[in-house]
């Protein structure tokens, strides 16, 4: 849907096609207020995408496993003012659902002493948002905090 959402591999498929830019060169401003726009400049595309492979869905195991090798793309549910006003800690339970509607960064794991297990998420939502730009999503079996675990991907480029 072009900078107006979809699936992130929908992207995906197009960047098989076409490089893509730096974000020095083409910076994500939607999370600034508002809607990008679609500056795209062939001339400047760096990188293509050669694959990508979907991580066993609802196995945080899994996403573990992956995310020790690379940053993982997975959905989330992020409509709900738990997520939304997110701020520190480590988000747990069902208070954010499992709706997928909003595409992230995993970038890692952890534990935290209070609350156990978790992802370390980035989001595009600017630094200003949650704690520098991330948010730490509880580990939990099956969909997941925030559904986390339905689908995530990696991805491989070329260049």
């Amino acid at each position: 849907m072009a900078c107006y959402g979809g699936w992130y591999y929908s992207a995906w498929d197009y960047l098989k096609d076409h490089e893509a830019m730096t974000e020095a060169d083409y910076p994500y401003t939607s999370g600034n207020g508002g809607w990008s726009t679609c500056e795209y400049e062939s001339s400047k595309g760096v990188t293509n995408v050669a694959s990508y492979a979907a991580v066993t869905a609802n196995s945080p195991d899994q996403l573990k496993a992956a995310l020790n090798n690379q940053p993982v793309s997975v959905a989330i549910e992020a409509d709900q003012t738990v997520f939304q006003f997110y701020t520190s800690g480590v988000l747990t339970g069902d208070a954010c659902g499992t709706t997928l509607d909003h595409a992230v960064l995993a970038a890692g794991y952890g534990t935290d002493d209070t609350y156990g297990d978790y992802f370390l998420v980035k989001n595009s939502w600017a630094a200003s948002w949650g704690d520098a730009g991330y948010i730490k999503i509880g580990v939990a079996d099956g969909a997941g905090v925030c559904g986390i675990n339905q689908e995530p991907y990696t991805v491989s480029v070329t260049g």
